[in-house]
Formats: C-alpha cells, structure tokens, sequence
C-alpha cells in the first residue's frame, strides 16, 4: 500500500491537521500519530499554495497547547489510576514509564523537550497532571513548546519549499530523515541497556534464519 502523507494532508484539510495534532497532544491514544512529519509537509504544501502559512501555524499551535491542557488535565483527574490499567495495544504502561524518566532527567523542561520526542509527547502532560504541577506553571513551558514546535517545523517545511527548486521531488526521503530524527532519541534510549540490545539482536537471527529456510 503506497503511503502518500502529502496527498493525505490535501485531502482532510486544515480541520483534519488541527484534529490529528490536537489527538496527538489530548488523547492517550494518539501517541502514533505522525506529528513530526505532519507539521513538516503541511508546511511544505503551504509553499505550494495548499494551505496559508500563517492560519495553519496558528491553528496548530493552538491545537497543541489545547491539547497538552487535555492530557494534563486527564493525568490531573484519573492520577495513578492510569498506571494500574490492563496493557492493550493502544495503551500500555511502559508509555507512562517512559515519559515519568523523562520528567525525572529533565524536570519542568520535560513539556518543551517532550514535544520533539515521539510517544513521550503524548504521555508527558499526563505525568504532569499526575505530578500535580501546577497549571500555571505547566502552561507557560506548553506556551513555549508548543510554539518551537507547531510553529518552527511547519515554518522550516514553507521555507525550504520556498527557497529549493523541485523539492517536491525529493519529499519522501526529507519526511524520511524526519522521522529518523524524531525517533532517534527512543532508539538511543532503548540500546543503552543490554537487555533490550540482546532482544534485538535475538530477533534478527531469528528472521534471518527463517529466510533462508
């Protein structure tokens, strides 16, 4: 099945892009959703006439921040109760986990970092509703993260649009380094224990050694 995230983006319009960054950021179950390389083509097409740049960096960055306040709230509301829920495929402990050890290595910083960090973007206002921060504290860094966020990667896809010939042309692998880059940070984390390095490694013998049977 050919992927097309361009053609996607044309297709469900501003609304759809505010609702798929807002789910991103709101809803625990919109930890897969391709925020990154979302906010980088919808910018991308502004350059190309599809969208104004200046509506969709507003109409995203609201939607981000309205949808942290949505996670934030929710940790605020159900707390740990979230911790003792069955793992299913859409929600799984280890997401909350993830983003505890990142509130713990970086503090408040957590809300403005979290957002360039896949998953943890997700789950990170959850924690800090659980954290019982205080709102006002936690708005003025989602004020912040969701501005270098859902502004600065829609405007870096407009510009570079804008300024390079025929980039059209070389989307797909520039939505690809995206998302290396965007993941890169979880990839670096899962490898630094020896567990998870062996579990890799196990794996891939496993389907080599299939193949070639």
């Amino acid at each position: 099945m050919h992927f097309d995230l361009a053609q996607i983006i044309q297709t469900v319009g501003y609304l759809g892009v505010f609702g798929i960054i807002f789910a991103e950021s709101g809803f625990l179950i919109g930890f897969f959703l391709p925020g990154d390389s979302l906010l980088f083509t919808a910018g991308f097409l502004a350059s190309q006439g599809f969208f104004n740049i200046n509506m969709l960096v507003a109409g995203c960055f609201i939607a981000a921040v309205a949808g942290d306040s949505v996670g934030y709230f929710i940790g605020h509301k159900w707390g740990r109760r979230l911790f003792h829920r069955k793992d299913s495929f859409l929600f799984h402990k280890d997401h909350l986990m993830r983003a505890e050890n990142f509130y713990e290595k970086y503090g408040g910083k957590t809300i403005i970092l979290a957002r360039f960090v896949p998953v943890v973007r997700t789950f990170a206002p959850v924690v800090a509703g659980i954290g019982k921060m205080k709102y006002t504290t936690f708005l003025a860094y989602n004020l912040i993260g969701g501005f270098l966020w859902a502004a600065c990667i829609p405007y870096a896809g407009y510009f570079l649009g804008r300024s390079i010939p025929d980039i059209d042309k070389v989307l797909l692998p520039v939505i690809g380094l995206i998302i290396l880059i965007s993941v890169a940070p979880t990839l670096v984390e899962i490898f630094k224990h020896e567990d998870n390095r062996k579990k890799v490694h196990t794996y891939v013998k496993r389907r080599l050694k299939r193949e070639k049977n």
